[in-house]
C-alpha cells in the first residue's frame, strides 16, 4: 500500500469515527429531549387530560416533594428497554399526527380503557418496572405502613403479585366503566 492510499484510509477512518460520534450523540440527545415531562405534555391531549389528573396525585405532590414525572412512569430507565418503548411510542405519534385519534377530550375519553389497558398490561408484563424505579418491597417498612396495607403488602409479595395488579388509578382517573374487580390480582391478565 502506498503512503498516500495510507493517509486515504486513515483519514476516511477519522472521517467515519468522528460521523459516528456525532450520530450516536445525536440519537441520544434526542432520546433525552424525549425522555422529559415538557415533551410529553408538549401534545395538547396529553396536557390536557393525564398531567391534569396527575397534578391531584400524591406522585404530584407530597410531604416528601418527590415527583414522578411522565417519563418516570412510563419509559424504561435500561437503555436497551428504553429505545424499543420509543420504538413503540413512534405509533402514539401516528395517531397524534396522522390520525388525530386522540385530539380532543371527548375521542381521549372515548380510548381511554383501551389505552389504560394496554398501559396495565405492559406493566403486568414487565413486573412494574417502572414502579419499582422508586418502589420496592425491600425497603418498605410494613412497621410504619398502615395495617392494611402493610397485610396487602405482604399478601402481594407471598403471590408474586406486581404493583399494577392493585395500583391502577393511582395516578390517572380510571376509564368510565372500570370494573373494580379488575383490581383484583388473578382477575388483571383475563381482563387485558
Amino acid at each position: 500500500m502506498t503512503k498516500g492510499a495510507k493517509k486515504g484510509t486513515f483519514g476516511l477512518l477519522v472521517i467515519g469515527i468522528v460521523f459516528g460520534i456525532v450520530l450516536w450523540g445525536g440519537f441520544n440527545w434526542t432520546l433525552a429531549m424525549t425522555n422529559t415531562e415538557e415533551f410529553c405534555i408538549s401534545c395538547h391531549e396529553m396536557e390536557a387530560t393525564p398531567y391534569v389528573e396527575l397534578e391531584d396525585t400524591v406522585h404530584f405532590s407530597n410531604r416528601t416533594g418527590v415527583r414522578a414525572t411522565c417519563p418516570d412512569c412510563h419509559v424504561p430507565r435500561p437503555w436497551i428497554h428504553k429505545v424499543i418503548r420509543k420504538i413503540q411510542a413512534s405509533t402514539e405519534l401516528y395517531h397524534h399526527f396522522i390520525t388525530g385519534d386522540v385530539d380532543t377530550p371527548e375521542k381521549f375519553e372515548a380510548k381511554r380503557m383501551h389505552l389504560a389497558q394496554s398501559v396495565w398490561k405492559a406493566m403486568k408484563d414487565t413486573d412494574s418496572r417502572e414502579c419499582r424505579n422508586c418502589h420496592n418491597y425491600d425497603s418498605m417498612d410494613f412497621d410504619k405502613q398502615e395495617s392494611r396495607s402493610a397485610d396487602q403488602h405482604d399478601e402481594a409479595i407471598e403471590n408474586g403479585w406486581t404493583c399494577i395488579d392493585c395500583h391502577k388509578g393511582i395516578a390517572h382517573s380510571l376509564p368510565e366503566g372500570f370494573d373494580p374487580g379488575w383490581n383484583t390480582p388473578g382477575e388483571a391478565e383475563d381482563e387485558g
